[in-house]
């Protein structure tokens, strides 16, 4: 992959071991393709694997291997009960971890999955890849160095929105059990055209890349985030929460899975995005 020297927020190779440990993890993914079971983690209905552990041990033992005083956030936990999450012995370096973005997608047979992993430095992200498993295609970025897709440099569109524009969405698009009315327009009048893929990841990234112009996740978490984040920052795009306001530097304290709703867009298309949502929130 033809990435340039790195920043000195990186340390030297971090970004080609990131890339290699996510590959590795799409690498299992693909070879259980069609075997996994459907499992729910325990206290709700949220779809599992026992693949999205398997991924995450994967990942967290190649971390642990090159990183091992830096902390660590996982969508999953051996035991089912919860999330992740090991503060830094030295520090203020966090990773986040997806390690299979679109569950219910892998179960399903459809393939839009991802592996997710980025890096937190004082709460900013400063790391991220974004491994497109069916594509076998990466999208990565390091603080200052750029946003590439493989070996390909990208840059968020710059055009404002129009009946060519892609919009993004996450399928879930509830909000304290309701469909706001910005959404509703969106939906039934909006010149753009509105897609969902399953993975909110592989979602923001298509920002990134130019390929859509904005994204909405409501109902996300840290880990469908931070590492495109980092990819949407190096590519020109901006993101904010649904208020317009910076989701980062992030505060990780008792971090257990709460939602982190984020608006990800081309800098013309994200302000005509938020300005929409904020006529029309009731």
């Amino acid at each position: 992959m033809a990435i340039p020297r790195y920043g000195a927020d990186v340390p030297d190779s971090d970004l080609h071991h990131i890339i290699t440990l996510a590959q590795h993890a799409g690498d299992l993914i693909r070879a259980s393709w069609g075997k996994a079971e459907r499992q729910t983690k325990r206290g709700g209905a949220e779809a599992v694997t026992e693949i999205d552990r398997l991924s995450q041990r994967l990942i967290i033992a190649g971390l642990r291997d090159r990183h091992p005083d830096d902390g660590i956030i996982g969508e999953e936990s051996d035991s089912g009960e919860g999330i992740t999450n090991t503060a830094p012995t030295t520090g203020e370096r966090v990773w986040v971890i997806d390690p299979l973005d679109g569950t219910n997608n892998f179960v399903a047979g459809l393939g839009h999955v991802a592996v997710c992993i980025g890096l937190l430095d004082r709460g900013m992200p400063v790391l991220g890849v974004v491994h497109d498993v069916a594509r076998d295609q990466t999208f990565a970025a390091a603080r200052g160095e750029g946003a590439w897709l493989d070996t390909r440099p990208i840059l968020a569109a710059t055009t404002p929105l129009s009946e060519r524009a892609l919009l993004m969405m996450t399928s879930n698009l509830l909000i304290d059990g309701r469909l706001p009315p910005f959404l509703t327009r969106w939906l039934t009048r909006s010149p753009c055209k509105v897609r969902m893929l399953g993975s909110a990841a592989l979602e923001a990234v298509q920002v990134a890349a130019g390929i859509a112009h904005g994204a909405l996740t409501l109902n996300g978490k840290l880990w469908d985030l931070v590492a495109p984040a980092a990819i949407l920052a190096e590519a020109g795009a901006t993101v904010t929460d649904l208020a317009g306001q910076p989701v980062f530097p992030y505060d990780l304290t008792g971090y257990s899975g709460a939602k982190v709703p984020f608006l990800a867009g081309g800098p013309l298309a994200h302000r005509e995005l938020l300005e929409d949502m904020r006529a029309h929130w009731a």
